[in-house]
């Protein structure tokens, strides 16, 4: 049996990267994620159900802040070089979003510091780093004068002798159901590379275009679904049981009516429970709203002018259109043809995590516990869709 390719991912929330990794064949040694919620889903899926991960004995396997680990893990880290093939993932992004506020300042950007220390560490042969779209976009008045952090990312890790490529790639053009575009940007460590001379630096990103009609041909899916073909075999109308939760319903699957709900339904029979599919309670006055917004086919401009709702990120979704860029927050999106907003197993379908993958702790939180809580929602809304992953998965198993 050949052996497969190691990897440690940095950041991994719950754990979406990390599944297509798995299903391209790599054996991840350990994953980094600060969230106890977040954690909790991707040791569910991939430590206890698929075993995924060698987890090495000097680290507990729960959830760490990668400072901590830095500090208190250095020699082993260092000890760690020559025996990693890949660190894959991307720091938390929140700082650089064009969703919320682009603040140059957030904390959270402190990360790409950690995270570029973390591969001088290791040294791992490829860098897989996945960010939002605002990463390449310079921050305005400040002291890099408008500079990328992408940019500065790029210099560090050529500093640490790497070969750097980035590029913003959109993943409703692999398969998945939404337009999302994410800076994604791939090292090459310069030892590896004389030694391989045939790669170039755009070797996975032309690989990755060059291999995606095959890929998806491969697993009887489209390059361009859309929301219906993702989520219409999970309508309330198909009925409801009691929710795990008390006083929520939660819904049952309906007759599956194209191959990406065949492809999400693989390993689950038609009669067992959709995990994460509790219904949200909406208040009459919300639910009748959603009702005239559907029933008078009003756009999102139209819906947010006639309820004066100052949200710009308010949509109503369209069945035939992959979804915008679907965030943490599920209260954004009202559903194609049913007055509410969609259940987290319709999130988790918009980005290609398989209706096998089960989400752990609360569903939604508010207020101050936002900052400190990480929901099913926002876990979802987080994460690199699997699918993406997977192919990504494959493209650099092909590099090594």
């Amino acid at each position: 049996m050949e052996k497969k390719p190691t990897y440690i991912d940095l950041f991994a929330g719950c754990g979406g990267l990390s599944l297509g990794l798995h299903k391209a064949g790599w054996k991840g040694v350990f994953a980094i994620e600060k969230s106890p919620d977040a954690f909790a889903t991707l040791e569910h899926n991939l430590i206890k159900k698929k075993k995924h991960f060698d987890w090495p004995g000097w680290l507990d396997p729960t959830n760490h802040d990668i400072n901590e680990v830095l500090e208190n893990k250095s020699e082993e880290l260092i000890g760690l070089r020559g025996k990693i093939d890949l660190v894959a993932g991307g720091p938390p992004c929140q700082g650089f979003s064009m969703a919320g506020r682009r603040v140059e300042n957030d904390s959270r950007n402190d990360l790409i510091n950690s995270y570029v220390n973390f591969i001088d560490y290791v040294r791992p042969k490829l860098i897989f780093f996945e960010n939002v779209r605002g990463f390449t976009l310079g921050f305005k008045n400040n002291d890099t004068k408008g500079r990328a952090y992408s940019s500065y990312v790029v210099e560090k890790l050529e500093n640490l002798n790497y070969t750097v490529k980035g590029r913003l790639i959109d993943f409703s053009n692999y398969g998945i159901p939404q337009k999302r575009t994410r800076f994604i940007l791939v090292g090459i460590q310069n030892e590896f590379l004389a030694e391989n001379p045939t790669i170039n630096k755009n070797t996975f990103f032309e690989q990755i275009d060059q291999n995606k009609d095959e890929f998806l041909k491969r697993n009887n899916l489209i390059i361009n679904p859309t929301l219906e073909h993702a989520i219409s075999d999970l309508l309330q109308t198909n009925g409801e049981i009691a929710s795990e939760t008390n006083n929520f319903k939660q819904g049952m699957y309906g007759e599956v009516e194209s191959e990406y709900q065949k492809y999400a339904r693989r390993y689950k029979h038609l009669n067992s429970p959709v995990d994460s599919h509790r219904f949200a309670k909406h208040t009459p006055a919300i639910q009748g709203r959603f009702e005239i917004a559907l029933q008078e086919k009003l756009t999102s401009a139209e819906y947010r002018e006639r309820f004066q709702l100052k949200k710009s990120s308010t949509k109503i979704l369209q069945a035939a259109k992959p979804t915008p860029t679907i965030t943490t927050l599920p209260d954004d999106y009202v559903h194609y043809c049913e007055p509410r907003i969609m259940t987290v197993r319709e999130y988790a379908r918009i980005q290609s995590f398989p209706d096998s993958y089960e989400f752990k702790g609360k569903y939604t939180t508010g207020g101050k516990r936002r900052t400190q809580e990480v929901p099913r929602y926002s876990q979802i809304g987080n994460a690199i869709p699997p699918l993406f992953g997977e192919q990504a998965g494959i493209v650099l198993k092909e590099l090594i």
